[in-house]
Order: C-alpha cells, then structure tokens, then sequence
C-alpha cells in the first residue's frame, strides 16, 4: 500500500482536485495497480491522503515511476505540493 500526505499550496485546492480528476486514470490503468483511493484532510483542507494498492512494490516504484505515463503524471500535478510529499509503503499485517 502506497501512502502519500499530498500538501498542496492553500488556494489551489480546486485546480488541483481538477488536475487530480485527469490524472487519477492514469494511477489506474497501470499494471499492478489494484485501487486508488483519496481524501482530503478535515482539519488541514489543503492535505489530502493518496493510497494507492499495488500488487508489488516494483509495479510502483519501477513500473509507475519509471514510465511515460507517470511523467503526465508528474506534469498534472507535482507542482501543487509544497513541500513534496513524502511517499510510503505499507505492507499488510496477518490478521
């Protein structure tokens, strides 16, 4: 499970949830990827959480990161954080 705090710059909220709404079938069509999901933060409007469940961490971090479509990625959206978002991954516990 990939987990990213995205803080994005306070009163870009808007035209960043609209970049997000392109971007967001981007994450999605990708190998490995199994769900996307975001939120935005209650108390700090301009935070929002991403998780994204990949199949393997390689799917992410080699598959994602180092393919075209994670540059439009990049393009639509890593202008809005401030500062850049620390990204990590969680693996599931037995239950």
């Amino acid at each position: 499970m990939e987990h990213a705090l995205l803080p994005v710059r306070p009163g870009q909220e808007g035209s960043f949830e609209s970049a997000l709404a392109q971007a967001l079938p981007i994450i999605s069509a990708m190998p490995g990827c199994l769900s996307v999901k975001v939120s935005r933060c209650v108390e700090q409007p301009s935070t929002y959480l991403l998780l994204v469940e990949w199949e393997t961490l390689e799917h992410h971090t080699k598959g994602f990161r180092g393919s075209q479509p994670y540059e439009e990625w990049k393009n639509l959206l890593h202008h809005f954080y401030d500062p850049f978002p620390d990204v990590l991954h969680f693996s599931s516990l037995p239950t």
